[in-house]
């Protein structure tokens, strides 16, 4: 596969995935939030705090697609191995990190604040730990990245 075919497949994925998650954080979040809320007027009162911090979890999200974006334009213009692209990838692993650490401590404040079910923190630690493995990914290809464009700029220097 080439490297502009490589960069176009990202491209899409990036934007296969953005479109699902504006689906999932515009739509159906909020309407899954107005049924619940319908159903159990109880918990009416905790619909827009948590849809706020599940709106707020996705800066990270869109940021990340964004550098995800920039590293597939690299690569279109054969340009994988960078500095530039593992400081994007590393900034993807922080990002992720940031994200689910949010995730869990908003989470645990929302139970002590009696604004969540216990099932609902214990099930959101399996969203933690997507973006702790996600963030692990992305930090292994960022050293793996800078490795290799070390390499390459050392092998550019040889005659």
């Amino acid at each position: 596969m080439g490297q502009k075919t490589l960069s176009n497949w990202l491209r899409l994925v990036i934007v296969g995935t953005a479109v699902c998650a504006l689906a999932v954080y515009l739509v159906i979040v909020p309407s899954y939030g107005i049924s619940v809320a319908g159903r159990n007027p109880e918990l009416a009162y905790r619909y827009w705090p948590w849809l706020i911090f599940i709106w707020l979890t996705a800066v990270p999200c869109f940021a990340a697609m964004v550098l995800g974006w920039r590293i597939a334009a690299n690569i279109g213009r054969d340009r994988s191995f960078t500095m530039e692209n593992a400081d994007k990838l590393k900034w993807i692993s922080w990002l992720a990190a940031g994200d689910a650490a949010f995730f869990f401590i908003g989470n645990v404040l929302y139970l002590a604040l009696d604004l969540s079910h216990p099932g609902v923190t214990l099930l959101s630690l399996l969203v933690v730990f997507a973006g702790i493995a996600l963030s692990v990914g992305a930090a292994a290809l960022s050293h793996l990245v800078r490795k290799a464009a070390a390499l390459q700029d050392e092998n550019d220097l040889t005659i």
